[in-house]
This record gives structure tokens, C-alpha cells and sequence, in this order.
């Protein structure tokens, strides 16, 4: 998965119209979304109190959209003080805002500010393993066509990390192929319709293991408890949590946000996560280079990854926009006599907030909102409480169920 993704001519390498082309993600659904997150900045900036110098970090910013739209829409004074920047593996785009920084790693420690993730963590390189004919976790190794073959069990990091937050025991997960269809699924759960991401296939690929670190005898799931029946998958989410934590560590003061498709601790899906898309289509999972390779991210062990920074929050999508004042309400039809034009531009905003919010879309998505240094006591506490950050505030007051869920 790593190098169909990330090496020599992999699908996030390539130069060109880059994966706009392939899917939709909420920046590309709709400008409301970069209109929310620059409130968001700006409510982060209040926090901190003004500070010269505002960092917001975009990691796995594609080709820049959602930089460009969030200094659009912020306050002059604001966009003055910011010092955005993207992060992506694929090279600066042309024409971009000479403001905007560009490179494949955070640009260094002890930034101030906001340090964005939308739909990066799933793109972040998993293993997939899979139960034999035994009930013996096995990695899952596949050839550049898309073949598979089980390979030795898994065990070490990976082991203690499915024991204990993706059992694979009888009754432990979900039995659909999906990730967590229907009502009471896990954070960010929902599947989305065709051409956005956050489809689940039945059947998934894996990516070629790498590590002969965490190899060790078949024994080690059994010692560790974890039982197991033939035919079920998962994705060790070691390298995922790994990747969110040192994030996080780039920040010396201010808020880290992890956008994506979720599952929570009871809502794991039985069969794995793990699909593919193309020019807007689902399809097989080939790590051939020519799609993107995506799972689900397990958000509650990326939030317990970085819990000695201080509070968190675990939320939908639908909740945080809304929060952070994208309603969606449709206007009255008075306007259509008075103003036809604003009427019909009204209309069109509360079609496309509708679409961020959706339940059984893209609003399912989760929201991972960390804090680091924010307060007067650096704990985010007194954030809560602030009247000049509304939205923060209300975000983070869902800090006490996202807490409690990331501590399992």
C-alpha cells in the first residue's frame, strides 16, 4: 500500500489534476467547508490571543484547496498574521498562492495555531490480516495485480494493538462487510454516496509486509487472548496512530483536527475496510499506482495516541459544522419575491451545506479534535467557557464523552 501510494510513480506522486479526479472529499463538495474551518482558525486565534504569527498546517492538502479557500475567507487583519502551509507528498502545484508554503514533511516544532488533517489519516499505510482456516490472524500479503496469499501470523505491536482495539473475537465486531452501516454506528461510520469516499468493500486488499520486526510464532494472539474465527479482517492501526501522534508533537500551542471516516470500538466491521477509487468510481483495491487505497481510520485509538497533551473530543461531522455555524436551513420563501437572485443563492448554500451534514454522508464523518497548550491553564479547559469562541467552545464541551471514549 505504502509504495502504490507513496513510491516511485504511486498514485499520490503524480503531478496533474491530482485526487479532485478520482473522488470528492467535503473541501471539493462545497466552499462552505473552507469557510468553516477559517471560523475555526479564527476561534483557535482568539484563544491564543492574537499571536504575531498564526500557523495553519493542511496535511494532505492535494493541490491546495483548502488553504486557498480558508485564506479567502478569512478577516484581512487574520489572513495578514497566518502562515499557511501544505503538506503533500505530490509537488507544489502550479499557480498556487505564493503565501502558502509547500512540502512533504510539517515544517518544524512548537507551531502556533491550527493544524488541519482532512481525509489523511486513511491514506496513511495499514496491513490488512486475516483469520485462516484455524482462527490464526495472518498478514495478507498481495502481488502488484491484486493477488493475495496469507503470510506469517501477525503478532508483536500490531497484536497487542488489534487485542485491544480491534478483537477479532466471536461477537466482539460488527458482522456486516460494510463500516458500521445504519443508525448507531460508529463515529464517521456512515457510507457515503458514489464518487465520495468512505465506501467499504467486503472483500479488501492489503499492503505487502514490510516489518519482519512484529514476526513472531502463531502462539502470540492465543497468549494474548484474542480468539479468533476463520474469514474475519482487519487493519492494525499501529502506523496510523504512530503518524497522528507525531502530528500532534509539531504543535506547541493550539488545536489538532483529524477529519475522516471512522469506526469506534464497537463498531469495527468484521471483513476490513480497506477499498479503492478511480476517476469517481468505487472499485478492487490493485495497489497498482493508478488508484487511491483507503481504509477506515479507527479515530478513538489516534485520540488515546495523543491524550497527554490534554483534552480531546470525538465528534460527527454534522455536529462540528454545525457548531461552527453552517446551519443548512433552507430560506423563506418570502426572499423569492423580494430578491429572487439572493433566494436562489440562499438555496443553493443550503443544498450544499445539507450534503457536509448529511447523516448517512459525508456528516458521519468523525472529527478528532486535540488540544495542545490552549487556555490559560494550557489544558483547553477554560476554551469551553469562552464567549468570543462560540464554536470551539461548543466543540470542545463534547470533550467529556470524546475523552471517555478514547481512554478504552
Amino acid at each position: 500500500m505504502a509504495t502504490a501510494l507513496y513510491g516511485p510513480g504511486g498514485f499520490y506522486r503524480s503531478a496533474g489534476p491530482g485526487p479532485a479526479a478520482h473522488f470528492r472529499t467535503s473541501v471539493h463538495a462545497s466552499p462552505l467547508y473552507a469557510r468553516a474551518v477559517a471560523r475555526l482558525l479564527t476561534e483557535v486565534d482568539t484563544v491564543l490571543g492574537t499571536p504575531p504569527a498564526l500557523d495553519f498546517v493542511d496535511i494532505g492538502a492535494g493541490r491546495g484547496e483548502l488553504l486557498t479557500g480558508v485564506l479567502a475567507a478569512l478577516p484581512p487583519a487574520t489572513a495578514a498574521r497566518v502562515r499557511p502551509y501544505g503538506v503533500e507528498r505530490a509537488p507544489r502545484p502550479e499557480g498556487l498562492d505564493a503565501r502558502i508554503g509547500w512540502g512533504e514533511e510539517i515544517p518544524g516544532h512548537g507551531l502556533t495555531g491550527l493544524l488541519f488533517a482532512n481525509e489523511w489519516l486513511d491514506n496513511v499505510p495499514v496491513d490488512v490480516v486475516e483469520t485462516d482456516a484455524e482462527g490464526v490472524a495472518r498478514i495478507v500479503l498481495v502481488a502488484p495485480d491484486g493477488s493475495e496469499r496469507l503470510g506469517e501470523p501477525v503478532s508483536g505491536a500490531d497484536a497487542e494493538w488489534l487485542a485491544r482495539w480491534w478483537p477479532m473475537g466471536e461477537g466482539e465486531v460488527c458482522s456486516g462487510a460494510g463500516a458500521g452501516a445504519g443508525a448507531g454506528g460508529g463515529v464517521g461510520s456512515g457510507r457515503v454516496g458514489a464518487g465520495l469516499r468512505g465506501g467499504a468493500g467486503g472483500r479488501v486488499e492489503p499492503g505487502v509486509r514490510a516489518d519482519p520486526g512484529l514476526r513472531a510464532e502463531p502462539g502470540v494472539l492465543a497468549e494474548l487472548g484474542v480468539q479468533v474465527e476463520p474469514g474475519l479482517r482487519a487493519e492494525p492501526g499501529t502506523g496510523r496512530d504512530a503518524a497522528w501522534a507525531a502530528a500532534v508533537s509539531h504543535l506547541g500551542r493550539g488545536l489538532a483536527v483529524a477529519v475522516d471516516y471512522a469506526h469506534s470500538a464497537h463498531t469495527r466491521p468484521a471483513f476490513g475496510t480497506l477499498t479503492a477509487f478511480r476517476a469517481g468510481r468505487e472499485v478492487a483495491p490493485v495497489p497498482d499506482g493508478t488508484t487511491d487505497l483507503t481504509a477506515h481510520v479507527a479515530l478513538d485509538a489516534c485520540a488515546a495516541a495523543t491524550a497527554h497533551h490534554g483534552p480531546a473530543t470525538l465528534t460527527r461531522q454534522r455536529e462540528a459544522l454545525r457548531a461552527l455555524g453552517l446551519a443548512g436551513s433552507r430560506p423563506p420563501l418570502s426572499l423569492a419575491s423580494t430578491d429572487p437572485a439572493a433566494y436562489v443563492r440562499a438555496l443553493a448554500g443550503a443544498g450544499e451545506a445539507s450534503e457536509l451534514t448529511d447523516p448517512a454522508g459525508l456528516g458521519a464523518f468523525g472529527w478528532l479534535l486535540q488540544t495542545v497548550g490552549l487556555g490559560a491553564d494550557g489544558t483547553g479547559t477554560a476554551v469551553r467557557a469562552m464567549p468570543d469562541a462560540p464554536g470551539l467552545s461548543a466543540l470542545l464541551g463534547e470533550g467529556a464523552r470524546g475523552e471517555g471514549e478514547a481512554g478504552r
